[in-house]
């Protein structure tokens, strides 16, 4: 296939994804944002931008390999850009490019709403436990 170069490449034609079919490649977008680290993420680059490190201690259980995949997965979406600054060691950052705030918007809204009802979830489990 033929590789444009990017500022000649021509816009795609807005489409919708079909999540219930298989071969659909929103299925893989699902998979990089709906993952706990992903959208853990994505919630602490709503608030700014953040280095590894930072991410790292902020985000409580995420290993470092678990972090860095899912970066990757993000950046690799559009969601997340990552910027390396050339000093000794590397600077790197990270923050949300628009589609990622866009995006980390309605995820901060589905953490929220976990976070005010987990109390009704657990009660639900005990009282179905006996």
């Amino acid at each position: 296939m033929f590789k444009q170069a990017h500022s000649a490449r021509r816009p795609r034609r807005q489409q919708t994804g079909n999540l219930c079919a298989a071969d659909c490649p929103s299925r893989i977008v699902l998979d990089h944002i709906s993952t706990r680290w992903s959208s853990l993420i994505l919630v602490m680059l709503l608030e700014r931008t953040h280095r590894f490190s930072e991410l790292t201690r902020r985000i409580g259980g995420v290993s470092e390999r678990m972090l860095a995949h899912s970066l990757q997965a993000l950046e690799s979406d559009g969601f997340v850009l990552r910027v390396v600054y050339p000093t000794k060691p590397p600077k790197v950052e990270y923050s949300l490019t628009p589609l990622g705030r866009e995006l980390a918007a309605h995820v901060q809204a589905l953490t929220q709403w976990v976070e005010n009802n987990v109390s009704r979830v657990l009660d639900y489990r005990e009282a179905t436990s006996r």
